[in-house]
Parts: structure tokens; C-alpha cells; sequence
């Protein structure tokens, strides 16, 4: 993938992830100051190697799991949080050190991952799957319907297990749509931090939404809770 073709990719991501609908060539002609023939021909390029794909007959372009698989990989050093995320970090460390009892500052961290992403936001706490923001996730336009809702309730019935059995073990674990290991067709993405707490040396705190998502936004939030929930619960 050339440089430009890299950053063509990582602009539909952001921008369908703000706007919801498939990104043309005339407004990447513009982000690139380049002609939108030579934006069609960049975005043919993605395309026959599965980055990004044309959905129905709409003239725009969506990312593939490939392709936020690619983002995913990508995001550098340089792609830091903006000052309104730095805010809302320390916003999400002052609910988690507010929050008592380890029980009610894992409850704290997981609300607050709801209110920041936007998402279904969830814990393990023992044994059990604490989650929150049901009505965020289901209200997203990817979810209209019915059989995709089934899938997501599918795998929402089974995380719990396959997090105790499968047991990740990076500090943070991105599973982009096709690769969840339970709903595969739902299109969602489970981004998760693993992190210690007096109920596990493998606790896992996250978010679940659509594929199309702020990966940059909530992987930084998610991180930090992970983080954060460490500190505060071994201080």
C-alpha cells in the first residue's frame, strides 16, 4: 500500500465513522487537494485488495474489516488524543478513584466508558458480566435489523465464558467484526483491556459496538481504564 493510498484508507475510516454513510470520491478530492479521477483510481486500488468496499449501488465507499484491521495495526505514536480525550481521561481516573469499594470503582469505570464512546460498556466482576448502555449499542443504524440484533444478543449470551476460557492476554485486544469468536456476522467490534483486580489477575474491561467506530478514540479510553482500574484497586 502506497503512503497515500494509506492515508486515503485511514480518512474513509474516520470520516464514515463520524458521519455514518459511505464516503465519495468528490470529498477525498478535497481532504487531498487532488482530482477525484485520481481518487477513484487510489480508491479502485483499496478496493480490489479488500480494504475497502461499495455497498448497493451507493457511488461511496466503506471500510472493510480488512481495512479497519489495517487502521487498527497502524494507528503510530503520533496519533495521540486530542485535549477534549486528555480531559476526558482524567475525568474517567477521578470517577475510578471516587469509586470505593472494587466492585462499585469497576462499575464507575465501565459507566463512564459509556458515556465517552458511546457503546455497550462491560466488566468482568468474579464471575459475573457487568454491562451497561444496551440502548447506545441497539441504537446505532447498523442495528435495525432483526437478525443482526440476534447475532449481538448471541454473543453478548456467550462473552462472559469465552473470556474465562479463552483468557487474552495482551494489555489490550481489539476483535474487529468477522474476527469475534461468537457472532461473527453481527458487525461489531469488541475492544477489550485486560487488567488485575482482588477478583482476578484476568479481569476485562471494554466496550462493544459497530464496526464503524472511533477505534483511535475508544482504544486510547479503553487502555486508560484498564490502567486506571489497576492503580486504583492496588494503591
Amino acid at each position: 500500500m502506497t503512503e497515500r493510498q494509506k492515508q486515503i484508507l485511514f480518512a474513509i475510516v474516520e470520516q464514515y465513522a463520524e458521519v455514518a454513510a459511505p464516503v465519495g470520491s468528490s470529498l477525498m478530492a478535497k481532504v487531498f487537494n487532488v482530482s477525484s479521477a485520481t481518487i477513484r483510481a487510489e480508491m479502485a486500488e483499496l478496493e480490489r485488495h479488500g480494504y475497502i468496499t461499495q455497498p448497493h449501488t451507493s457511488a461511496g465507499r466503506i471500510p472493510t474489516d480488512k481495512g479497519y484491521r489495517y487502521y487498527v495495526n497502524n494507528l503510530t505514536e503520533q496519533d495521540q488524543p486530542k485535549l477534549p480525550d486528555r480531559r476526558a481521561e482524567r475525568a474517567l481516573t477521578a470517577r475510578v478513584e471516587s469509586g470505593g469499594l472494587p466492585e462499585r470503582t469497576i462499575r464507575n469505570a465501565v459507566d463512564t466508558l459509556v458515556e465517552l464512546t458511546h457503546n455497550l460498556g462491560l466488566a468482568t466482576i468474579g464471575n459475573q458480566l457487568y454491562m451497561s448502555g444496551l440502548s447506545n449499542l441497539f441504537g446505532q443504524p447498523e442495528f435495525m435489523q432483526k437478525g443482526q440484533v440476534q447475532q449481538v444478543a448471541q454473543l453478548l449470551d456467550n462473552l462472559e465464558p469465552w473470556l474465562r476460557e479463552a483468557a487474552p492476554n495482551e494489555p489490550l485486544s481489539v476483535y474487529i467484526g468477522s474476527e469475534n469468536p461468537i457472532g461473527r456476522s453481527a458487525g461489531v467490534s469488541l475492544i477489550i483491556s485486560r487488567f488485575r483486580s482482588p477478583y482476578s489477575e484476568r479481569s476485562y474491561i471494554g466496550t462493544l459496538g459497530p464496526t464503524r467506530q472511533s477505534y483511535r478514540e475508544v482504544m486510547t479510553f479503553v487502555r486508560h481504564a484498564g490502567e486506571a482500574l489497576e492503580e486504583a484497586l492496588y494503591e
